[in-house]
């Protein structure tokens, strides 16, 4: 039976031939992080010291036994998540996730309350990221916040994007690992609405509050995220994606989210990429997977995932285009479902470097239809899994055994 070195050098020569250098496609592996989300663990219950109900839309389906019911559980099956995903990592963190002894309010969040994570990336040696919590709380009973009529409801929510923002700058400056806030907010009406203008300008002016008060750009990164719907918002939406596409690229205080779920059914984010990147526009990702709707399945290794990657190493843009996981599926194991989406993600972007890429465009350039077709369909059966086994080991983490493991 041969090692896993030994498949891997069949792989290389194999790709050699086709002008693919799987040395280089690890290379960039190792480097290049995804943004792993932390609520799949716990169907984004977090861990503020009162209980909420979530609201906006979002709906973590399932009883899967076994769910974290304080921080030490909730930590333990997170480094077991953790060690089944191979080459850098952040850790994504909602604003519901202090650990501390305090009951504080969200419009009062501090770093100190945040403090722990800090400890404990630095451990893992792993970035972070963050993001605001503008639902699943009293204040947002509405279904408006930064967009609400109500100017006491409005500035809470003000408060706490400002809030959440210093608090991205604190784990950006203490890691030493820029961090991106990224701001979702529910906002929106289950019927049709009269007056769409004002709830939009509402939300731009709440912005412009946000993101001038002042932190230090080689810490924090904001990003906006829109969406088509949601429970209880079907009919309007005021985060749309043309509303935030067009805030942030006159703003330029902030980059687009673009998550895969979030988008009609006929739309996938792949086609959409180079339209960003075309004006040399940064982009967060949220990789995700909607059946028939947004309903954040875990991500498989599928066409659009594959799609997606395919599309940012085309452009060149790993620098350009920050990757991260959004789905919570309750239905299966917790822990499971984290290690799998996100190794899927890897496997889609080590799929994407393997590509004949180069030739691909050479011969597109050249008019030369039929080759480029030709190699397309030979790449899907190069032996892929060898050059992913070799990923796994080179950075300690298990390949195709790991499902031995999870099954315990």
């Amino acid at each position: 039976m041969r090692s896993i070195s030994g498949n891997y050098e069949i792989a290389q020569e194999i790709y050699m031939e086709q002008g693919i250098d799987t040395k280089l496609a690890l290379e960039i592996m190792h480097q290049t992080p995804i943004s792993v989300h932390c609520w799949q663990l716990d169907d984004l219950t977090g861990f503020e010291n009162y209980d909420s109900v979530l609201s906006g839309g979002i709906q973590a389906t399932g009883d899967f036994p076994g769910k974290p019911k304080n921080v030490d559980e909730y930590v333990a099956d997170l480094n077991e998540a953790i060690s089944y995903i191979p080459g850098e990592m952040k850790l994504a963190l909602h604003s519901i996730y202090p650990v501390t002894n305090e009951k504080v309010e969200r419009n009062t969040l501090e770093p100190k309350h945040f403090s722990f994570w800090v400890d404990y990336a630095r451990d893992k040696k792993i970035g972070l990221d963050f993001n605001p919590t503008y639902f699943a709380h009293p204040m947002a009973g509405s279904g408006f916040t930064l967009s609400s009529e109500d100017r006491y409801v409005r500035q809470f929510w003000i408060e706490h994007g400002i809030a959440c923002r210093k608090i991205g700058e604190y784990f950006g400056m203490k890691l030493e690992n820029k961090c991106i806030t990224n701001h979702w907010i529910a906002d929106g009406s289950k019927d049709h609405r009269v007056d769409k203008l004002s709830p939009r300008e509402r939300l731009s002016e709440a912005l412009d509050m946000i993101f001038s008060s002042p932190v230090d750009p080689r810490y924090n990164l904001d990003a906006v995220e829109s969406k088509l719907f949601g429970l209880g918002l079907e009919s309007y939406t005021v985060g749309a994606h043309e509303f935030y596409t067009n805030y942030s690229m006159k703003k330029g205080n902030c980059i687009i989210c673009l998550d895969a779920g979030h988008f009609h059914p006929t739309e996938v984010i792949s086609d959409k990429l180079s339209s960003y990147l075309c004006f040399g526009q940064e982009i967060m990702l949220h990789m995700s997977r909607s059946v028939r709707w947004d309903s954040d399945h875990v991500v498989m290794l599928d066409d659009e995932t594959k799609a997606i990657m395919q599309e940012i190493v085309r452009c060149n843009a790993i620098d350009k285009v920050h990757i991260g996981t959004d789905y919570f599926d309750a239905s299966i194991n917790r822990v499971a479902a984290m290690a799998i989406g996100a190794r899927n993600v890897k496997k889609a972007l080590l799929y994407a470097l393997l590509q004949p890429t180069s030739r691909l465009a050479k011969a597109e350039a050249e008019g030369n239809l039929t080759l480029r077709l030709a190699l397309l369909e030979e790449a899907k059966t190069l032996p892929f899994g060898l050059v992913w086994d070799m990923f796994c080991e080179r950075e300690g983490v298990p390949g195709s055994e790991w499902i031995k493991k999870i099954a315990r």
